[in-house]
């Protein structure tokens, strides 16, 4: 079984994925519910990317240390390059840095998320990507896989992923790759691909990829933000040029989800990996999933209710 048949929610009315409002046209709900996918161009300014851009530098240098952020490295990097942004992949769960924060916090951001989740909107997982060059070993390459394997929380179509480029993206450096109407499929299982040695912690991917589902690259300039469904299976491929590709992005779920018991179905193995990796991290003896996802969640408008 997959956890994601719990989340059968009936729908009435032409849309299902979308919510009725004042923002987007006729023609952009359809375009989501047909791709589940939505791009909206130049959306963030370049002043908040330099600020962002500021504050992921300074937590590579170790100026600041949120609580709970998750610092994820390319550790044969390290004595080249000590502790700087290049061997820094990834910064995770900064939902305590003020400064990055923001980012979840917009309200150009926000108004849009309500079109997928309603008023009330939780902010469930944050990450900033630096994609370091890597045009050998393809450390970096995300394999195609559904962000809903990560998430105990359902209905899958009240979460929508903010996904902003934070300088030119392109197939050279590595930009997302989506594989369109995928949203509308099941959870499928997941797992570590086999390459070996070539796979980050957590990267997890699908397990039976159909090649001949057609693929797009999206192609992004500086500020433009994408918008996708848990469902869409997605990933993205290596850098192979010699700069870094920077992305930040938030999950968002409606505070009306409801969490649910990933025990014998697809999420189980994960649910013991992270359970692993936070016991370790904090010393803990035991930690339920749903209390992970308690401590990184946070609302960002209206009223806190179920997550």
């Amino acid at each position: 079984p997959t956890s994601a048949q719990v989340n059968v929610v009936p729908h009435s009315g032409r849309f299902c994925y979308t919510l009725d409002n004042d923002l987007l046209t006729t023609e952009q709900r359809q375009f989501y519910e047909d791709n589940g996918y939505l791009l909206i161009r130049n959306l963030i300014s370049d002043e908040d990317i330099e600020r962002f851009r500021k504050e992921f530098t300074r937590i590579c240098k170790r100026e600041v240390k949120p609580p709970g952020v998750m610092i994820m490295k390319d550790e044969s990097l390290k004595s080249q390059f000590g502790q700087s942004e290049k061997v820094v992949n990834k910064v995770q769960d900064f939902q305590e840095d003020e400064e990055l924060f923001r980012y979840c916090t917009l309200p150009e951001v926000l108004k849009y998320v309500e079109c997928f989740t309603g008023p009330n909107i939780m902010a469930m997982h944050t990450m900033l990507i630096n994609k370091l060059p890597d045009s050998d070993k393809q450390t970096f390459l995300h394999p195609m896989h559904q962000d809903l394997h990560y998430f105990p929380f359902r209905p899958a179509s009240r979460i929508v992923c903010a996904w902003t480029a934070m300088e030119r993206a392109h197939q050279d450096n590595g930009c997302l790759v989506v594989q369109p109407g995928t949203h509308k499929t099941a959870l499928k299982p997941h797992g570590y691909p086999e390459w070996e040695g070539k796979t980050n912690k957590l990267f997890h991917g699908l397990l039976d990829e159909d090649e001949k589902i057609p693929k797009v690259h999206l192609v992004m300039e500086k500020g433009d933000t994408v918008f996708f469904h848990p469902l869409l299976i997605h990933g993205s491929g290596i850098n192979r040029t010699s700069g870094f590709r920077k992305s930040i992005s938030c999950h968002f779920a409606s505070s009306e989800c409801h969490y649910i018991d990933v025990k014998n179905t697809t999420q189980e193995h994960l649910e013991k990996e992270l359970q692993e990796m936070v016991c370790k991290k904090y010393n803990a003896t035991s930690v339920e999933l749903k209390d992970i996802w308690n401590f990184r969640a946070r609302l960002v408008q209206g009223e806190r209710i179920n997550l």
